[in-house]
This record gives C-alpha cells, sequence and structure tokens, in this order.
C-alpha cells in the first residue's frame, strides 16, 4: 500500500535537513542548493512518497548526489534500486553492509519471529502494514558501494559515518557537524509501534541482529556533539546525543 505524504510528514530540521516520515519509518534529506544527500528511502511501498518529499523541498530525483545506507532492512531501502537504475544515484554504505545489500544473506526479523510476538500489543497491526509496503519483497540494492574513505564524505552536508552495528553488522549512524545534528538510524530510536515506549530506546530485541551488540554501539552515539537527533523511527528528538543514549541505555538494562 502507497503511503501518500502529508504535510506535517516533512519536517524542516535546521537549514535544509529535512525528515521524512514515511510508512513506520524515516528517512532524511540533506539539501545544499540543487543537491541534495538522500539517508535511507523508505519501504519498496513508499517510492512516490519518497520522489513526493524529494518533490516538496524544491529537488527532483535526479538531484540526490548519493543515497547513504544506515541499513540493509526493506523498510530503508525500499526506493534504492529504482534511484540506481533509473537516474544513476550511487549507493554507498559500510562495508560490512554491502553484502547484505546485495542480499547475499538477509538478516532481519523473521515471520516465525513476529507471529510468536503477535500477542503483543501493536505487533499484529505493524505486521499487517509492514506487508503491504513490501516488508517481505525482495529488494536488493543495485551496485552497493562502501564508503570511498573514512571521515567526512564528499556530501552535501559532509556526513560523518558512524559504525554502530548490532542492529546489522554494518549499521551506521551519519554525524551532521556543521548542523548539529546526528542521523540514527534503527541503532536508536524514539518510537515504534511494537514499543509501549515513546522517547530514545533500543529497537525490541526481535530486531537486532546481535542485541548485546547494538547496546554496545550507543556508546558511540553517545561520544558524538549533536543536540537534535533524527531516528529511523518515531519524532525528530531535541536532546543531547550523550543524554539520549544514556536514556536508551538505561531503559535497555531495564528490560534484560
Amino acid at each position: 500500500m502507497a503511503k501518500v505524504l502529508r504535510d506535517d510528514d516533512i519536517v524542516r530540521v535546521a537549514g535544509d535537513v529535512y525528515s521524512v516520515s514515511g510508512s513506520d519509518t524515516n528517512w532524511v534529506i540533506v539539501k545544499d542548493g540543487d543537491s541534495c544527500t538522500l539517508v535511507d528511502a523508505g519501504y519498496p511501498g513508499d517510492r512516490e512518497a519518497v520522489l513526493a518529499s524529494l518533490r516538496a523541498v524544491g529537488l527532483g530525483p535526479g538531484a540526490v548526489t548519493a543515497l547513504l545506507v544506515t541499513h540493509a532492512h526493506n523498510d530503508h531501502i525500499g526506493a534504492a534500486g529504482y534511484l540506481r537504475t533509473a537516474y544513476g544515484v550511487p549507493m554507498l554504505m559500510h562495508g560490512e553492509e554491502v553484502p547484505h545489500a546485495r542480499r547475499d544473506f538477509l538478516d532481519q526479523v523473521s515471520a516465525g519471529q513476529v507471529l510468536a510476538r503477535a500477542w503483543r500489543p501493536g505487533v499484529l497491526p505493524w505486521a499487517v502494514r509492514a506487508l503491504r509496503a513490501g516488508g517481505t519483497a525482495h529488494v536488493p540494492v543495485p551496485e552497493p558501494r562502501p564508503f570511498p574513505s573514512a571521515g567526512p564524505l564528499d556530501l552535501p552536508g559532509r556526513p560523518v559515518p558512524l559504525h554502530t552495528p548490532g542492529h546489522t553488522r554494518g549499521h551506521c549512524a551519519y554525524h551532521l557537524p556543521h548542523s548539529g545534528i546526528l542521523i540514527t538510524g534503527d541503532a536508536l530510536v524514539t518510537a515504534h509501534p511494537t514499543s509501549r515506549t515513546g522517547g530514545p530506546q533500543l529497537l525490541p530485541g526481535m530486531f537486532h541482529a546481535d542485541r548485546p551488540r547494538a547496546l554496545a554501539s550507543l556508546a558511540v552515539l553517545e561520544g558524538v556533539d549533536a543536540e537534535v537527533l533524527l531516528p529511523g523511527h518515531g519524532p525528530v528528538h531535541h536532546g543531547t546525543a550523550k543524554e539520549a543514549a544514556a536514556t536508551a541505555r538505561d531503559r535497555a538494562s531495564a528490560h534484560t
């Protein structure tokens, strides 16, 4: 089922950085003049919403200098294939995420894991929406590439990749130092339909390839100088990365 964007689904965070809410997932547009960096690309069913969000900030898909992937789960790479094949947009990610993006293997929550937890509040409605949005579709990323070098990338916003493994092996957050923004992907979220908690947190355990490693990766986020967090799920969070990571760690520890 295609997501239709509402005006309040696009939040201008700071300068020309926009957080966009799709089908229970978010992506980020970092605009610089007539070009941009796109971070993540929603579910397969969000493709038209991704394109609409670009138009809403005055850009077309050809203006995307690169798509940065936090991780290669279906709800974050849905429009990647289209952008690559139709517009030649480079697909960049951590080297450990490249084989996952090619679908040499698939490292995401299984139908069995979801069904075993279907009795929990929010799980079944979320699962139905995820299926309709293409959550189980086969969507390998065409020609995924590792980052060309360490440090800031030569892209709009000068994003700095931060390896935060655990949710997947090659999960990366992205720091925008000049904007004071940290794009956390699924290393730290602020809500999810399957969670009863709001605010900074880890996703429920079934979503992580390695939950202890995901918990350890909060230390990476904790050391980032950022005052605004843009998560892969949930609303924009205003507050320091240090405080948000500490809150997420405390909440995770309380549920172990």
